[in-house]
């Protein structure tokens, strides 16, 4: 597989409070990982751990304090926005929530045509049908069914299903989705999950998968890096990751998958937790003040990475 996306020792510092009486967070702590093409590449943890984050500077909407994203050997970490938003015919996100990628007083369609006027992909008004209903056909979903319709008229696993349509419309290289399915019934989240399966293995897409749900980054496949406050934990294997699991906090997540938390949004206030604020300015490791096994070098010194069979592993039980 050749390379398609690189994250370099990214970087996100956050100051929060006021500016005298406040505290920096780093959100995200030298975090690097490829994804290549036709892959999917899964960034996995409780929320709040940065995976998010992640996305958000992948996708333009937040500035990196440091570190470098190459697109096809390309920077576009310092793109400016003329240079982005041709960039987003070939990188397309996919959100938690369908009801609020859709405005509630706006047809869905009007998303479609737009979208394809945009970007030049349609010369004429049959064209662009031509390519919507192929694209809907893709996801399930005819157009007949889909047109001239509001969001509340459609159910939360239709609207997913159309707003991965949507993304695919400017046939992307690269999907990132956040917490695609964590608002989806379950009855409906394999559904979503297959189709995903079904991008990769038929159209070549990659997918850069944001979820706190592992049993459905272990049905994905590919390749999966575990964060915990920031930091990228254990990269390697989805399935050799989540059968052997090398990080003490590997272990626990296996063990005690968290539940979704909708308030924790793209656009909320980041408020922290007595522990999450004490594991956050740990000067060692992150998770040092829960882990089992801890050493008195893990409360000093910020463990490198060691491989153990071929996984990345963030911690100093393998030194």
């Amino acid at each position: 597989m050749s390379e398609l996306l690189n994250v370099s020792n990214l970087t996100k510092v956050y100051r929060i409070g006021s500016l005298i009486g406040g505290i920096k967070l780093t959100a995200v702590e030298n975090a690097s990982f490829d994804v290549n093409k036709g892959e999917v590449f899964t960034l996995a943890g409780e929320s709040g751990c940065g995976k998010t984050t992640v996305a958000k500077i992948i996708l333009g909407f937040e500035e990196p304090t440091s570190g470098e994203i190459h697109y096809l050997g390309n920077r576009i970490d310092v793109l400016k926005d003329k240079e982005r938003k041709k960039l987003f015919k070939h990188i397309q996100a996919v959100f938690q929530n369908p009801f609020t990628t859709f405005n509630p007083l706006r047809k869905v369609d009007s998303y479609f045509y737009e979208l394809l006027r945009n970007f030049g992909i349609a010369q004429d008004l049959s064209e662009m049908k031509r390519i919507i209903s192929e694209t809907l056909e893709v996801v399930g979903i005819s157009y007949n069914e889909f047109v001239d319709k509001y969001p509340n008229e459609f159910s939360g696993g239709q609207l997913q299903r159309i707003s991965i349509a949507r993304s695919l419309l400017t046939r992307p290289e690269l999907l990132v989705a956040d917490e695609p399915v964590s608002m989806v019934d379950a009855s409906l989240r394999m559904s979503i999950v297959n189709l995903f399966g079904e991008l990769v293995e038929k159209f070549g897409i990659s997918i850069l998968y944001i979820t706190h749900d592992l049993m459905t980054a272990y049905y994905l496949g590919g390749k999966i890096a575990i964060m915990f406050r920031g930091n990228i934990l254990e990269m390697g294997s989805t399935k050799q990751v989540l059968t052997e699991p090398k990080h003490p906090y590997t272990k626990l997540l296996i063990e005690s998958i968290p539940q979704p938390n909708p308030r924790k949004a793209w656009n909320s206030r980041i408020k922290l937790s007595d522990l999450e604020e004490v594991e956050y300015k740990a000067s060692g490791c992150k998770f040092a003040g829960r882990c089992p096994f801890v050493m008195d070098i893990c409360k000093k010194e910020k463990p490198p990475y060691f491989e153990v069979e071929g996984t990345l592993v963030k911690c100093f039980l393998y030194k």
